[in-house]
C-alpha cells in the first residue's frame, strides 16, 4: 500500500480506526449483514451501501439501513446486536501496517489521535486488542460530539485535545464521510484505500 502524503508541515495527525489503522471493515460488514438479517432483511446486505457509510456513527447506520431497505427496525436493538456480533469477530482483526508504521513514526515528534465513528467501548477494545492503546492518548468517538462524520466536529475536537490548530492537522481516512469531515474541518487528508479508489 502506497500512502500519498501531501507536502507541507503538519503539527498533529488524526487517524480513523476501522479500515484505516485496523482492517476491520469486512468484519463490520459481516456483523451488519447478520444483524440486519435478524431484523428482517431478506437479502444480502449491499456491500457498496455498507462501505458508503464508512465513519458514520453506528446508530445512524442502523437508521439509514432500515430506511434504505424499508424495514421498521428497533435501532437500539440492531445497534447492540451488531456490536455484539462484531466483538465475536474481533479475533480475526489485522493491522493495516503501513498506516500503523507511519503513526508510530510521527508519534515520536507530534501528537496523534484517533477519531472513529464506532462506540467508545468498541473503539477502546479494538485499540487494546491490537496493542495500539498506548500510541493514541486522544480518542474521539461520536459520544464526544453533537454530530458525527461527515460533520467536522470529531476532527475539530481531536485537534483541540491535541493542542494543535485544525489547519495544521493531517487526517487519515478510508471512507468518503470521513474525507468530507476532514475537508469541512479545514484539514488536509490521506485516503487509505481499504476498498478501491475514492
Amino acid at each position: 500500500m502506497q500512502l500519498d502524503i501531501p507536502a507541507g508541515e503538519f503539527a498533529g495527525y488524526i487517524f480513523d480506526l476501522d479500515g484505516t489503522l485496523v482492517d476491520t471493515m469486512p468484519l463490520h460488514y459481516r456483523a451488519w449483514n447478520e444483524a440486519m438479517r435478524r431484523a428482517g432483511l431478506r437479502e444480502t446486505l449491499s456491500e457498496d451501501l455498507f462501505y458508503s457509510f464508512g465513519g458514520v456513527p453506528t446508530r445512524q447506520v442502523a437508521e439509514l439501513l432500515g430506511r434504505h431497505y424499508h424495514l421498521a427496525i428497533d435501532v437500539d436493538h440492531v445497534f447492540h446486536e451488531k456490536e455484539a456480533l462484531f466483538v465475536e469477530y474481533q479475533a480475526d482483526m489485522q493491522l493495516i501496517q503501513p498506516v500503523v508504521d507511519f503513526a508510530r513514526r510521527v508519534a515520536e515528534k507530534f501528537p496523534v489521535s484517533v477519531a472513529s465513528g464506532g462506540p467508545r467501548v468498541i473503539v477502546r477494545q479494538t485499540l487494546a486488542r491490537v496493542g495500539l492503546t498506548g500510541l493514541f492518548p486522544v480518542v474521539i468517538t461520536p459520544e464526544d460530539v453533537a454530530r458525527g462524520k461527515p460533520a467536522p466536529d470529531m476532527f475539530l475536537l481531536a485537534a483541540e485535545r491535541m493542542g494543535v490548530p485544525a489547519a495544521a492537522c493531517l487526517v487519515f481516512e478510508d471512507a468518503e464521510p470521513g474525507i468530507q469531515a476532514a475537508e469541512a474541518a479545514g484539514m488536509q487528508w490521506v485516503h487509505v484505500p481499504s476498498r478501491g479508489p475514492r
